[in-house]
């Protein structure tokens, strides 16, 4: 029995880790792609070529579930070919047993993928994203084409590119209005460093511009250095360049906390939040969809059917995601249930599959 669950872990190990490899390569290719499309005087080929290398692990990521979903039907759909499944169960194996050898495997992705999406993406998508903010950023007080938007207290602020780490900013543009909502003060920063000198950590901001609105006339001030207390630190910025669903879990949840207590909509996050915590569900309950097809119509279908079925459970599965995480943040449904939705759909699916083969 041993050798038997080992023949099957490998021969879906191996599929898998093609499957991915093939679906990883496109996606470099067809970024890289779009990348070169950017390029320019300040952001070079070599720097797009940069940018897609160290974005690659969030691919990598962010495709494991479809990577592991095609290695199981491909996998199993080699052994049904051989007629090797039909053999081992003639031998007594309980199809059970076959699903159960299929999931060790699985498993280990699941653990790899999460260790990726934990610690080594999220810095890396942070580095590179703000480099290519760095590259892209000129001196204009705002760039359409980089930065964020944020509020802080009565600040909206836009920052135009964050140094990786978050400990200095470019192109730093601040407007406050007071308690009914009018424009008080206007100013460019070209750049800020965090400074953690005394009992209050604060921003320095360098060559600053300020316009003050009183009543009757705008006075127009220039400053070398100002210094801004803010509650913006460091750790919270790293992140802000970076989209929801390419960050940390810990970054997620303490990020969502941030947007709370500033009274912003948290939403995006905490959907981004449970994504990312119930991705190895996900991976598993597309796995066990893929095992039921490969035990029931899949049984005897050729390679070229299978890689269409997989095609097609991965567009549906990505389309009721899709459609689910709008509706959750227009009609304010929980972005749990949201996530969950699509991922129960697939896991009852298979499990329903599974108990109708004989």
């Amino acid at each position: 029995m041993n050798l038997l669950d080992r023949h099957v872990r490998w021969s879906v190990l191996l599929s898998m880790a093609v499957v991915l490899g093939v679906v990883v390569a496109l996606d470099v290719i067809f970024s890289l792609i779009d990348e070169l499309g950017e390029s320019g005087v300040n952001y070079t080929a070599a720097n797009a070529l940069m940018y897609v290398a160290m974005t690659t692990p969030t691919s990598v990521y962010e495709l494991v579930p479809y990577g592991a979903l095609g290695g199981a039907l491909f996998g199993l759909g080699v052994l049904a070919s051989n007629n090797e499944l039909v053999v081992m169960q003639s031998a007594g194996v309980h199809k059970w047993r076959i699903v159960s050898a299929v999931l060790k495997p699985t498993l280990l992705v699941m653990i790899l993928s999460l260790i990726l999406g934990e610690y080594v993406s999220p810095p890396l998508e942070q580095i590179a994203n703000s480099n290519k903010a760095i590259q892209l950023s000129g001196s204009d007080s705002i760039n359409p084409e980089t930065g964020t938007w944020r509020k802080v207290g009565n600040d909206y602020i836009h920052i135009n590119a964050i140094a990786p780490g978050g400990q200095a900013l470019y192109g730093v543009s601040r407007y406050t209005v007071n308690a009914e909502r009018e424009l008080i003060n206007a100013s460019f920063a070209e750049s800020a460093e965090y400074v953690r000198e005394g009992n209050e950590p604060h921003w320095r901001l360098m060559n600053v511009e300020q316009s003050v609105f009183a009543e009757d006339r705008i006075s127009t001030n220039r400053y070398l250095q100002e210094d801004w207390y803010a509650d913006l630190s460091p750790e919270l910025l790293s992140v802000l360049l970076v989209q929801p669903d390419k960050q940390s879990i810990t970054g997620l949840y303490r990020f969502a906390g941030f947007f709370e207590s500033e009274g912003l909509d948290s939403s995006l996050y905490f959907l981004a939040f449970w994504k990312k915590i119930l991705q190895p569900l996900a991976t598993l309950a597309l796995v066990i969809l893929g095992i039921s097809f490969v035990f029931g119509p899949l049984r005897e279908a050729t390679m070229g059917f299978r890689i269409f079925i997989a095609l097609a459970i991965g567009l549906a599965f990505t389309t009721v995601q899709g459609m689910m995480e709008p509706i959750s943040l227009i009609y304010g449904l929980s972005p749990l249930l949201a996530v969950l939705t699509p991922i129960l759909i697939c896991g009852v699916a298979g499990f329903v599959l599974m108990r109708r083969v004989a």
